[in-house]
């Protein structure tokens, strides 16, 4: 897949939505940042919000409408999305114990679990991880390329004293769920 293109097309579907989706963003930022104090608050509450943001990036790609309360659309489906981050978080910690790298393509393998859950409401946490194994086949060098693409703007957020991320997180899930769709596209051909 041509990451300039990704970008690209992402920039074109951000326009307009730059700073909603910076709200939003910050939202996110002060509800992680209060919960922090509990304990244990961050694994509860990683998988919902993911399956959220992924909500709202597949309605960016889509040309949908969005607003700040669909941030919260993942606590809706509490169980599979709780489910969903809490394996993640427990495989890619298993593949980590082996090295860096291993625990690194785990992710980039399971990086299409929110948005399969997202698209599919039949199924389970584990299938869709399952599946996104499936779906990064061939691909988990694309979308590390595609991550790594984005390090020059993280380092400048960075001078901003992470403001700038507020902009650049939505534009990296704008991307994922354009690269998302793309994988999606290629599937149905192969089957059809």
């Amino acid at each position: 897949m041509d990451r300039v293109a990704i970008r690209t097309q992402a920039r074109a579907l951000l326009a307009g939505k730059w700073n909603l989706l910076a709200l939003i963003w910050l939202a996110y930022f002060f509800i992680e940042s209060a919960t922090a104090s509990l304990p244990g608050s961050g694994l509860i509450i990683a998988g919902p919000f993911a399956l959220g943001l992924a909500l709202l990036s597949l309605r960016v790609v889509r040309n949908q409408d969005i607003n700040v309360e669909m941030l919260f659309d993942g606590f809706s489906d509490f169980v599979r999305s709780l489910v969903a981050g809490l394996l993640m978080i427990v495989f890619v910690f298993l593949w980590s114990l082996l090295l860096i790298v291993p625990g690194i393509i785990a992710a980039l393998s399971y990086s299409m679990t929110f948005y399969i859950l997202a698209d599919n409401p039949d199924v389970t946490a584990s299938e869709a991880i399952t599946m996104s194994k499936n779906m990064m086949f061939g691909h988990k060098a694309e979308l590390f390329w595609l991550y790594l693409s984005f390090i020059g703007w993280a380092f400048l957020c960075l001078f901003t004293a992470g403001i700038g991320f507020l902009w650049l997180l939505p534009y990296i899930h704008t991307s994922t769920a354009i690269f998302y769709e793309n994988l999606r596209g290629a599937e149905e051909v192969v089957i059809s």
